[in-house]
């Protein structure tokens, strides 16, 4: 194809052309043309002087309003214009009819219009008899067939104007004027010049299109079954709804959609959480309410506009105020009330402190959790408990992940849920009795909490966005220091020990007493108990270092008075000492000396129990043998070492002891702690270890009202122990008049109540000499022990053999 810039006259070899946008015109197609264009205008104007003929060629390119001679196709339908109509708007109508197909030898332009030079251009000849012309056509005529069924654009009279047509060629040509097709198809099927593999080229191409109608028909038909569940879905639960209203179960129906968004607004999110809200609401209104789906949304925009994100409680500031709320909660805990203040008046001046987490330890029964109750009523905040007791799975403090209907968030973010402010105070109760298996650790996950470096920024798993948790007061409890050391490293711990006679008979009198009549319905002029009564409670029914079994005592006398005056037995009681057995039984247990008289080779010691202090007897005993040592009582490893290293001082100090050098080889030692049932470890029973097996093989007994505790070198020096406060509480309330305490713990003692050190004589000690000193009745002579050998060989009966 040639370009040639002069403009020749329109002669029978040359013939307009008018370009195509966006279709392409086959022989034996009439079609209704819009034309705007001023070349293309024109271009009709001449061939309607001229035999009314004109070239229908189409433009690679649409989008080109001025084309050039390289973007048009040089292959054409020669058309007849059958009508021609100009527009108001300046453009013009023209109904075509292509007539035959055409090759164009050069094109001419000029400003004016578009004309070409055509050459001759031949089908290929094919026997309109052949049968396999025959079946491609009658082939193309089915899958056509096929094609106006789901194509719904297509007039089924088609079908019937094209069984009429005998000739192949009109038959392709026709078909393909009624597909859609890419104007890159339609043009190179115009261009095949054999009938057959023009037939076989528009067989494939409806085939194709027959796979996307079919394709499409599916996705419409699920989207249609989708639609009209959901519809129905609807339908009968806007039924049910105007049910029930008429049925008076329901008032109104409100939008649950528009009552989430408006929450999402008022709740006074931070932008991230408002953001995420915003985006989860938007899925639900695109799901079906009833789904599985829209239950696991609409839970979780429940619990995120649930969360206090910006309400609080008016913290109070009133110090005078809050040392009274503690005083008249709580008798005696000095420090702990003081430590409560000063965290108190730093809140003054600084809004958020950053001080350490409280941890109080003790015993059970001590107060623990009465005293966080009263930070939380002289600050004014909510309070929430956490029981951490048994936990295992980490899930139960940063929560779960919302992979699964059911999951929700941790216990942090449900408490906050439920008290309703973002300040209140947090007990977390038994901190110490966590576990860990494979679900992970729940001590490491605590550590985001109670970090004030971590914790602004708090994530629970199931919310998926941060949480300030910078103004909660987290206040923990344990009953040991058995604690991970990365958690205890957060806390200041403050001890608890226990109470004493006189602070247990106050509570009594002032907080246990009252409770327990409110509790059980009685008036005060109907009961009466005395402070002597109290005093036996006490002494006799209970022997532990808080005041728990002493509110229950109390609680059983209040039964039966209630049992009393409900059957009119009598209108009020008064409870004694001396009636106080018909209403508690026998008494449980003895006050006064642990035992009553010196034994030989039994000593009473001082342990640390989680319940608080606790008497210890010692007993040791030797028989003839051949040197074994027998350990009963159910002893750990660290106490068996005591033994070993007491058994190790006596050995070397057998000449002052006056004791023989080879009662080892000769003599079998066995040491025993009772209660044998009970677990007993621990460094502290060295020096009561040595003191027994000095007895023992000395014969000298030892004095019953003395007490003794501290871990002994294989020097004999006393080391210092832990828990001496307990101790002390539990020789106090065991009648043990004289307590031997190492040295080093005499700092210790400035925190002991004025009534302890007063009803103990305390006596430090730094050796084992002055151990001996005051424990025996008199101190063993460095001199021969033959005699008291003899006697235990001929068999006499000697307080040595029997210590028990």
């Amino acid at each position: 194809m040639d370009k040639d810039s002069t403009v020749p006259d329109i002669t029978e070899e040359t013939i307009p052309v008018l370009l195509l946008r966006d279709v392409v015109v086959y022989p034996y197609m009439v079609i209704p043309l819009f034309v705007g264009r001023e070349k293309s205008i024109k271009a009709l104007e001449v061939a309607m002087e001229f035999k009314q003929q004109i070239l229908l060629v189409a433009q690679k390119n649409p989008s080109l309003d001025d084309p050039k001679l390289e973007d048009i196709y040089d292959i054409g339908t020669l058309a007849n214009i059958l009508q021609l109509l100009k527009l108001p708007d300046g453009t013009v109508k023209v109904l075509v009819e292509g007539s035959e197909r055409a090759k164009v030898q050069q094109y001419v332009n000029n400003d004016s219009y578009f004309c070409a030079q055509l050459s001759q251009y031949k089908e290929k000849e094919y026997r309109v008899d052949s049968q396999e012309i025959k079946v491609l056509a009658r082939s193309l005529l089915n899958q056509f067939e096929q094609y106006v069924k789901l194509n719904k654009k297509i007039p089924h009279e088609i079908l019937s104007s094209l069984s009429g047509i005998d000739n192949p060629a009109r038959l392709v040509d026709t078909i393909a004027a009624h597909i859609t097709l890419k104007i890159e198809e339609k043009q190179s099927l115009l261009e095949v010049d054999d009938i057959q593999e023009r037939l076989e080229h528009l067989l494939a191409l409806l085939e194709s299109e027959i796979d996307i109608l079919q394709i499409e028909k599916q996705v419409r038909n699920r989207v249609k079954k989708q639609m009209e569940k959901s519809q129905r879905e609807y339908y009968l639960n806007e039924q049910i709804k105007a049910i029930q209203k008429e049925l008076g179960d329901i008032e109104d129906i409100p939008n649950e959609v528009e009552d989430l968004a408006s929450k999402i607004e008022k709740v006074g999110m931070p932008q991230e959480a408002k953001s995420k809200a915003r985006a989860e609401l938007s899925k639900l209104q695109m799901m079906s309410p009833m789904s599985a789906e829209a239950t696991v949304v609409r839970n979780y925009l429940d619990w995120l506009v649930d969360v206090p994100w910006k309400k609080r409680s008016k913290i109070s500031a009133n110090l005078v105020k809050a040392e009274s709320i503690l005083e008249s909660d709580h008798y005696g805990l000095e420090k702990v009330k003081e430590r409560i203040i000063e965290y108190l008046a730093v809140q003054q001046r600084v809004k958020y402190p950053k001080g350490p987490i409280l941890c109080l330890v003790g015993p059970p029964g001590v107060g623990k959790t009465s005293i966080a109750r009263s930070i939380a009523r002289a600050t004014n905040r909510k309070f929430s408990r956490i029981s951490l007791g048994g936990i295992r799975d980490e899930a139960e403090i940063r929560g779960h992940r919302r992979t699964y209907i059911g999951s929700m968030p941790g216990k942090i973010v449900q408490n906050l849920t439920k008290v309703g402010t973002k300040n209140p105070l947090f007990l977390l109760d038994e901190v110490d009795k966590m576990a860990m298996d494979f679900r992970g650790d729940p001590a490491s996950a605590l550590l985001e909490v109670l970090d004030p470096e971590q914790n602004h920024a708090f994530n629970d798993h199931y919310l998926e966005v941060d949480y300030s948790l910078s103004e909660v007061m987290f206040v923990a409890t344990a009953n040991t220091l058995n604690i991970p050391s990365p958690l205890l490293d957060r806390m200041e711990v403050i001890r608890i020990p226990g109470y004493t006679e006189d602070e247990k008979i106050n509570i009594a009198q002032n907080y246990l007493l009252s409770k327990s009549i409110r509790n059980h319905g009685l008036k005060k002029s109907e009961i009466s108990i005395s402070q002597n009564a109290i005093q036996d409670i006490v002494r006799y029914y209970t022997r532990e270092a808080g005041v728990r079994n002493l509110d229950q005592e109390i609680s059983k006398i209040c039964r039966k008075v209630v049992k009393n005056i409900q059957l009119n037995i009598a209108k009020k009681v008064a409870i004694t000492n001396k009636n106080l057995e018909k209403f508690l039984g026998v008494k449980q247990y003895r006050f006064g000396l642990a035992e009553d008289q010196d034994r030989v080779g039994q000593v009473t010691g001082l342990a640390w129990t989680e319940m608080g202090g606790d008497l210890l007897t010692i007993e040791a005993a030797i028989m003839l043998g051949t040197g074994k040592s027998v350990y009963t009582g159910h002893l750990g490893d660290v106490m068996r070492e005591s033994i070993q290293a007491a058994t190790t001082v006596v050995r070397n100090r057998t000449d002052r002891l006056g004791i023989a050098q080879d009662f080892y080889q000769k003599y079998d030692l066995h040491v025993h702690v009772p209660e044998g049932a009970i677990p007993k470890d621990g460094p502290s029973a060295g020096v009561g270890m040595c003191i027994a097996l000095v007895s023992a093989l000395t014969d000298i007994p030892v004095h019953a009202h003395v007490a003794m505790t501290g871990e002994i070198t294989l020097r004999g020096e006393v080391l210092a122990i832990g828990g001496l406060k307990e101790k002390l509480l539990a020789a106090l309330r065991g009648g043990i008049n004289v307590v031997i305490i190492p040295e080093e713990n005499c700092k210790d003692l400035v925190d002991l109540p004025e009534n302890v050190k007063s009803g103990l004589d305390i006596r430090p000690v730094r050796w084992i000499e002055d151990v001996l000193a005051i424990a025996l009745q008199k101190m063993p002579q460095p001199k021969e022990i033959e005699n008291h050998l003899i006697d235990v060989k001929e068999g006499k009966e000697s307080e040595l053999i029997r210590a028990h």
